[in-house]
């Protein structure tokens, strides 16, 4: 088999509400979508959201990347010998994960279709039954945090995880009226999404959180910080997750060296797709760590590679994709039984696109053949 062209399609995913996080308020989430196709008539679909915030690329870099350096040089070559192909992406360009992200999961998605089965069969078959769906809140005021909170609640989700990461005691307002809103059955876990920056800022926040029964706090500290982690882990009594400090195994070995997290959330876009965060979960097995596979916010492709990743793992024990509801328009189907999530047993990623709706949302495309 031959990947005989690549398409691409710089799109805009509009959001039913603006998703706000420390460091940015989203409107719409910008991503490209890419369709390989091979020689044999079988079409992979993959999906790649940059964010210059967490891996240093942006939507517009990412789609000239594919279109000019990654995408010619895998033509012709066999979309089924990923780690072939990911060495060969990795030597034409260093880092960029978000662009081998789109193409391995187009090449993962190939791979299910030519052999008939769900892509979890490749990557260790299916372990978890399925995955209770965690709601993100972003940032607002605290009653409306606490408002929507309440609603979600009566819809059946049993977790929520609360965007903070302003002024500490605005922060804790917020996560103080959640909790009161929703009482001490319900799961909060807190992303700062490094906007306390430093150790001594979320010490003095945890200081203030004690008895509220937090979950794990996630990422407080500024990302390349990983001593100011280790300090906090040794006087905190919350578990800790790293985020936008885990992006490949170097990281994850100074992590697990230095045990500077009780959990990490692997993300494909950050690490470069599914086959190395495969390799990301199998380090943290090896050194007790539990993980989460977490998103940017990706439409039902890139939402579906990330579950695949999530019920082949047993130390995977969370998920947090949930980009697909909150878009107005999707380009797949990707089905939620809210509060829960449950793959099928569909072939490749599981999903049908609309190629309707990808050309609507489209901005510019190209194709390399």
């Amino acid at each position: 088999m031959k990947i005989k062209s690549i398409k691409l399609y710089a799109i805009h995913l509009p959001l039913k509400e603006p998703f706000i996080v420390s460091y940015h308020t989203y409107h719409h989430m910008p991503s490209i979508i890419v369709k390989i196709e091979t020689d044999e008539g079988i079409t992979g679909y993959g999906e790649g959201v940059a964010d210059e915030h967490v891996t240093g690329e942006t939507w517009e870099g990412t789609y000239h990347i594919l279109k000019n350096t990654i995408g010619p040089a895998l033509l012709g070559k066999n979309p089924l010998e990923i780690e072939r192909i990911h060495e060969q992406m990795n030597q034409m360009i260093y880092g960029a994960p978000t662009a081998k992200a789109a193409i391995d999961i187009a090449c993962y998605d190939i791979m299910g279709k030519k052999f008939g089965v769900p892509v979890y069969q490749f990557v260790g078959g299916r372990y978890h039954e399925e995955f209770p769906i965690t709601h993100v809140l972003s940032i607002a005021e605290p009653e409306k945090m606490a408002a929507e909170a309440e609603l979600m609640v009566k819809q059946g989700y049993r977790s929520f995880k609360m965007k903070v990461g302003t002024k500490v005691q605005e922060d804790v307002a917020r996560i103080k009226a959640v909790r009161e809103r929703v009482g001490w059955d319900i799961l909060i876990r807190v992303d700062v999404n490094q906007g306390w920056r430093n150790s001594a800022t979320t010490l003095a926040a945890l200081e203030k959180l004690q008895g509220l029964a937090i979950d794990w706090l996630e990422q407080p500290l500024s990302a390349d910080d990983i001593e100011g982690m280790v300090e906090v882990k040794a006087k905190a009594s919350i578990p800790l997750m790293i985020d936008e400090g885990l992006k490949g195994t170097r990281e994850m070995r100074e992590i697990i060296q230095k045990r500077a997290a009780d959990k990490v959330n692997i993300k494909l876009m950050k690490c470069g797709g599914i086959y190395p965060a495969v390799k990301l979960a199998h380090q943290a097995e090896l050194a007790g760590i539990e993980c989460q596979v977490g998103s940017m916010v990706e439409s039902s492709i890139g939402s579906a590679a990330g579950f695949h990743v999530a019920f082949s793992k047993k130390n995977i024990t969370s998920v947090e994709l949930t980009g697909p509801l909150k878009f107005a328009k999707d380009v797949g189907n990707l089905t939620y039984d809210v509060p829960f999530i449950r793959l099928t047993e569909k072939m490749g990623l599981g999903i049908d696109i609309n190629e309707e709706t990808l050309e609507e949302l489209t901005i510019y495309q190209d194709s390399v053949e």
